[in-house]
């Protein structure tokens, strides 16, 4: 309640309250999320508007707080240049807005995969117009935005309907969309009718995702890998635990090879500092892992014999690769609790030889970073 206070503080110390009868003649200050009639300004930009203080508080906790510097080149009214300044000056601002278009859809894009799906809003319209204003209002290019704002939508069907719908009219209107536009389109309609229970056309439309994923980054690829787990959510909620934990281990085995495969090139070309997965990636492919890595560990508790040995394999194989992801991003101390998980579940399967030494390896590696982490540097 304390830190609530003291966040409204520091807004209402950013906030400034105006008169929408100051404005010039035939200049209205409009709320950057509802588009209705201004009465606060950021002091901190002072180009982005609000209705109230509820408005301007979401936008921040959003995206407001990461863009608002960045938006006062791009709405500030441009001073009078030279011919030659004034081209330069408008190609600094198309850059800035294709950076604000990135950072809005990442931020916007992690917040779903949280399920924060009020506070992805924001981001996503602000995503949306500064792809209109980089590509123009009609261009295939703003499908990606579209398809976000439907996602973040999902609680409200009705509108991520309508997005979506926008989405498919651009699509239809350009015959030579790419592949991964098409991927993407098929995966969030395949969202929209698992959402409303139509799990028939879900699994058609996360068919086609594949296919078009597949072409584009190759049929064993973690883009396919990701419709492969939306098909297997499906199966699970129909009941049909067979192919849905054939999917899942299909899944599983995609992304432990290409964690393995950016482990191996960590170690060989010593790529330290380099950053292998934004945060929204970050986000997914972590939910992935665990949400699989829970249901094999509830089948460890119930299945026995055969069965219980696959799913002593799998939780190895997810843990190792929830270890390997948390490596890379260096976090040391989650990467060594998955990998002691990983080989206690060893432990119990028998013939795991080679994992059992990835593991043993990797726990090698962690444990030698957290040491040289905890030593202290010697000042001269």
């Amino acid at each position: 309640m304390f830190s609530m206070r003291l966040e409204d503080m520091r807004l209402e110390d950013m906030s400034a309250t105006i008169n929408p009868l100051s404005n010039p003649k035939g200049e209205k200050k409009l709320c950057e999320l509802c588009q209705k009639p201004a009465y606060r300004q950021c002091t901190k930009c002072r180009v982005t508007y609000y209705c109230d203080v509820a408005h301007q508080q979401a936008d921040w906790n959003s995206i407001h707080n990461k863009a608002c510097e960045l938006l006062i080149p791009i709405r500030a009214p441009a001073p009078l240049y030279s011919w030659q300044a004034d081209r330069d000056h408008r190609m600094q601002i198309q850059k800035r807005r294709e950076q604000l278009m990135e950072l809005s859809h990442a931020e916007s894009k992690r917040r779903v995969v949280e399920g924060k799906f009020e506070e992805a809003l924001p981001a996503a319209r602000l995503s949306l117009c500064c792809a209109m204003d980089v590509y123009g209002p009609n261009a295939v290019e703003l499908v990606p935005a579209y398809l976000l704002l439907a996602e973040a939508n999902m609680g409200f069907l009705s509108q991520a309907e309508r997005y979506l719908s926008q989405a498919q009219w651009t699509v239809m209107k350009t015959p030579s969309c790419s592949g991964v536009v098409l991927h993407q389109l098929h995966r969030t309609l395949g969202r929209l009718y698992t959402a409303t229970g139509s799990y028939r056309s879900a699994l058609l439309h996360f068919a086609n995702d594949v296919y078009y994923a597949s072409k584009e980054f190759g049929l064993n690829g973690v883009v396919a890998a990701a419709g492969y787990f939306l098909m297997a959510n499906v199966f699970a909620r129909e009941e049909k635990q067979d192919v849905a934990v054939s999917l899942y281990s299909q899944v599983a085995s995609i992304w432990h090879t290409h964690l393995s495969g950016l482990v191996e090139q960590y170690n060989q070309k010593g790529t330290r500092g380099d950053r292998y997965f934004d945060e929204a990636q970050l986000a997914e492919v972590n939910r992935t892992l665990s949400v699989m890595l829970e249901a094999q560990q509830q089948d460890v508790e119930t299945h026995q014999s055969t069965k219980l040995s696959h799913s002593l394999g799998q939780s190895a194989l997810l843990s190792h690769s929830l270890a390997m992801l948390w490596f890379l991003c260096g976090d040391h101390s989650k990467a060594l609790d998955f990998s002691r998980k990983a080989a206690e579940f060893i432990r119990q399967c028998e013939d795991q030889n080679s994992l059992a030494e990835s593991i043993q390896s990797l726990i090698g590696q962690v444990e030698k970073h957290l040491t040289t982490q905890q030593i202290p540097t010697i000042q001269q």
